[in-house]
């Protein structure tokens, strides 16, 4: 490469002073020489001509938050449980006046008025330095196939599904193996409403029929609004005559993916991870005194999620070529959105 460039270096005079016949034959023979591209030649040639680039000066952002400010956002981004910037920044103009009445923030003016006035890609920025090593482990995958009734219940795809009509969930177990799949322990039956977002999670003692019917039916009750359809992956413990019975008697319909395509339930496996891996985390969970503190875990989880917790849902998206364009909906809790 060194050579290369002393190539260029000794003929750039030559060919700022030559004929169009003496610029085309120099290139031919530093084609030769370097086995280059004639345009990349001359793309060389005409770098060396216009000499080095400018060293631009760094730019010096126009305004400074002092740590002051720093410290009161992560204290509001740790009680919203680390939200991204453009969820975080609709609601601290709700948060942050809550939190200094119950005296959770005491700021001075000027640091409320500067907190209150970040973008959300400045939140974004200023807390990337406390998102460092907040990166998520993977569970395994507890879904064994059951294939026995896959023909009496119907395939939906992600397209298939009404989004403005609350009452159709997505519903999925989370098993709580502590990363050792021997021996018996607990699930976390997990179910989000795809209109809304709204999710409910009770755990069971295994995976058996009868015990996931009775768990889905305790989040039937927990939902504030009648549950119209039910959506799971093709798992012997959703693929059954049991829980097949269950919808039929109480008219919901019932629908799976299809095997191997986990984007058809999308939306209960974001949930998998936000809902139940970060609030219990990849620990084994096999105990009857675990089973009763889970539980008294989710109640109040919901609450927090459902009720406090700024949600957006995905408004369009566009494909030019390879690029895809997402716009998202602005922040809101479940109750700003009714």
């Amino acid at each position: 490469m060194a050579t290369r460039r002393q190539i260029t270096k000794a003929q750039v005079d030559r060919y700022r002073t030559g004929t169009k016949a003496e610029k085309s034959a120099l290139l031919d023979a530093i084609c030769q020489v370097t086995g280059w591209h004639r345009d990349h030649a001359r793309k060389a040639l005409r770098q060396r001509l216009a000499g080095p680039a400018p060293v631009r000066a760094p730019r010096v952002p126009t305004f400074q938050y002092d740590q002051a400010v720093i410290d009161a956002l992560v204290t509001c981004w740790s009680v919203l449980d680390g939200p991204t910037g453009k969820r975080l920044r609709p609601g601290l103009p709700t948060l942050v006046p809550t939190m200094l009445a119950h005296q959770e923030l005491t700021c001075p003016p000027q640091v409320i008025d500067q907190l209150l006035g970040m973008s959300a890609a400045t939140i974004d920025r200023r807390l990337r330095p406390y998102r460092t090593g907040l990166v998520a482990t993977k569970g395994q995958s507890m879904t064994r196939p059951g294939s026995m009734l896959k023909s009496a219940i119907p395939m939906k795809t992600w397209h298939d599904w009404d989004d403005t009509r609350p009452g159709f969930l997505q519903i999925d177990l989370v098993g709580h193996d502590g990363g050792d799949n021997n021996g018996a322990f607990h699930y976390t039956l997990d179910a989000t409403d795809v209109a809304t977002g709204w999710t409910e999670s009770i755990t069971v003692r295994t995976k058996g029929e009868r015990i996931v019917s009775a768990g889905l039916e305790q989040l039937r009750l927990a939902f504030p609004f009648a549950v119209l359809g039910i959506h799971s992956d093709n798992g012997s413990e959703f693929i059954n005559h049991h829980l097949l019975r269950w919808c039929d008697t109480r008219q919901i319909t019932f629908s799976r993916g299809r095997s191997n395509h986990s984007n058809d339930q999308a939306h209960i496996e974001q949930k998998n991870w936000s809902e139940v891996r970060r609030a219990v985390g990849y620990y084994r969970y096999d105990t009857t005194r675990e089973l009763d503190l889970l539980n008294e875990l989710w109640p109040l989880q919901s609450i927090l999620d459902n009720l406090f917790l700024p949600q957006q849902k995905l408004a369009t998206k566009t494909r030019n070529g390879a690029k895809v364009t997402k716009t998202y909906d602005q922040g809101a809790t479940l109750g700003l959105n009714q």
